[in-house]
């Protein structure tokens, strides 16, 4: 194969693993630093916002966002997320993926910032605030998804290429962890600086006023890193294969790939002619030819991302149950307003380092060793077992001795959903498709599963409620329950193993060899020319 191909596309995929690799998984890395950060710490400070907005007199419980603004704050970054992974994907391989790439860093930058100020201190001006600007915030760190993955794995070499692209990925298990850590410093900080007693002894007293900057802070940092990576992912050439393959300069591609690599590499002016003459012959996005081809791959990529972010998200729903049930956070009428920020930063902090972040790592270990079929199988098999384990036997969960075995499977289920399909339905849509559809796939699989998202965060909201209506949070409707929840989650993971089998297997395969790009060339030149084949290999 690496016969058939560019000389400068097979130099890359043959390239010693260098130390741009590593600068390239840092400077793609910290768009999913800031992705996790802001959008794990808006379920950080939903409780303080409740508080300081919604603040009932003579209430036995503090305030707490009601369920439409709640699902607004929590739900509007997920639909600018989704706009921002077609929009973007699209603009990837319209215009470069080197051009787009600065453009969703810069939105990501002023949103945040944006985000921690507001118009006016009416509770319905401040939201209404924080929702026009984490819009846009997700429209920004959508756009860091397709180009993200593609940029990697295009500058990647075969052999490691599925580690390079989940290291990437795995920079949102940072994001998180520092989301957490710099919450709890954040609030035992305001804590010293301001005491204020606990909401059952005073009620008004409980929510110091200096409390509305801590929410601000924790979110507004969230531009640092990004603004941080801005002036490395300026810097960055466009990838070969952009460049090559969709530009067809195969001058820039050659001596920025030389640059990179710091190898002399001769442009191949007359095979991308010929690629490219081949090229426009072929087929357009959604064309019946690309269905024939692709079709399958992309219903296998979008319906695997959808159904494990169904599953991944709902896990909001377990969360605050079962921190209660072990203690890690107290009833809220027991703290004042920054205690509770403080536990509840401590106990998402403990679930991310054992669960989260060692379960993207184990796949960034051993994507290139057992592949992503296997990996993403194994998830999503281990998933459904752990469902179906906590959901038939719910009720013996529930009693209080019993409550640590149910934390313990619960995290082992998210330990395989990061060691497992969270990883691989990210790492695969930049492998299989054509370079020049290639940022617009994996954005349609990335929006998939943010459609998944919110089906999982806001459908299973309702979906879990109590069937007795008294028994009901307020302002939501009866809903199947959560052992009946547990049941349906556990059937979409086990749809998720069927979907699977749609996705092939990208292992130790060049990019060209897995979209299928120098086919049509090799069936021409066998047929017509085989001294091109000859010329390719002693240039090489």
């Amino acid at each position: 194969m690496a016969g058939d191909q560019l000389n400068v596309l097979n130099a890359l995929d043959v390239a010693k693993t260098q130390w741009y690799h590593f600068t390239a998984i840092v400077v793609a890395g910290m768009g999913f630093f800031t992705d996790a950060y802001d959008l794990f710490c808006i379920s950080l400070v939903t409780k303080l916002l409740g508080r300081i907005y919604y603040h009932v007199d003579g209430s036995v419980k503090p305030g707490n966002l009601p369920p439409n603004v709640s699902a607004a704050v929590n739900g509007v970054a997920f639909v600018g997320t989704l706009t921002g992974q077609l929009f973007f994907g699209w603009l990837g391989d319209k215009l470069g993926r080197k051009k787009v790439y600065g453009m969703t860093l810069m939105v990501m930058v002023i949103c945040s910032i944006a985000s921690g100020l507001s118009f006016g201190n009416k509770p319905k001006t401040v939201m209404t605030t924080l929702c026009f600007f984490r819009f846009w915030l997700g429209f920004g760190i959508g756009g860091d998804y397709p180009l993200s993955a593609t940029i990697m794995s295009e500058y990647a070499n075969k052999k490691t290429r599925g580690a390079f692209i989940a290291a990437v990925f795995a920079m949102q298990g940072f994001g998180i962890l520092t989301g957490g850590i710099f919450a709890i410093i954040i609030a035992a900080v305001f804590e010293a600086r301001f005491p204020a007693p606990a909401y059952q002894v005073d009620a008004l007293m409980s929510t110091v006023p200096q409390a509305d900057y801590v929410w601000r802070i924790i979110l507004m940092v969230g531009a640092l890193p990004a603004a941080m990576t801005y002036y490395s992912r300026s810097k960055m050439p466009e990838t070969a294969r952009y460049t090559a393959l969709v530009a067809k300069d195969a001058k820039l591609a050659a001596s920025n790939m030389s640059k990179v690599l710091q190898v002399e590499i001769e442009a191949e002016h007359q095979r991308v002619e010929e690629i490219s003459r081949d090229q426009s012959r072929q087929f357009g996005l959604f064309s019946k030819e690309f269905m024939k081809r692709h079709g399958l791959h992309l219903l296998g990529t979008t319906s695997t991302w959808f159904l494990l972010d169904i599953a991944f998200y709902s896990q909001n729903l377990f969360q605050k149950d079962i921190f209660s049930a072990i203690g890690w956070i107290p009833p809220a009428q027991t703290m004042n307003a920054i205690q509770e920020v403080f536990k509840i930063a401590r106990a998402q902090t403990l679930i991310a380092l054992c669960s989260t972040v060692p379960g993207y790592w184990f796949t960034v270990a051993f994507i290139d060793i057992i592949g992503r079929f296997a990996i993403q199988m194994m998830g999503f098999f281990f998933m459904t077992v752990f469902m179906f384990a906590l959901a038939i036997p719910y009720d013996h969960w529930t009693h209080k001795d019993n409550r640590i075995g149910f934390v313990a499977m619960y995290s082992l289920t998210f330990f395989f959903a990061n060691f497992g399909p969270n990883a691989t339905t990210f790492v695969v849509p930049a492998e299989i498709f054509p370079a020049r559809f290639r940022s617009t796939c994996h954005g349609i699989s990335a929006a998939s599963g943010k459609l998944g998202a919110m089906v999982g965060a806001f459908g299973f909201l309702y979906l879990a409620q109590s069937p007795d209506k008294n028994k009901t949070e307020h302002g939501y409707p009866p809903g199947i329950g959560v052992k009946n929840s547990l049941i349906v989650l556990g059937v979409v993971n086990f749809l998720g193993m069927v979907f699977t089998l749609l996705v092939p297997e990208s292992k130790g395969k060049s990019l060209e060899e897995m979209s299928g790009e120098n086919e049509n060339n090799d069936e021409s030149n066998s047929g017509s020319n085989s001294n091109n084949q000859n010329t390719t290999v002693s240039a090489a």
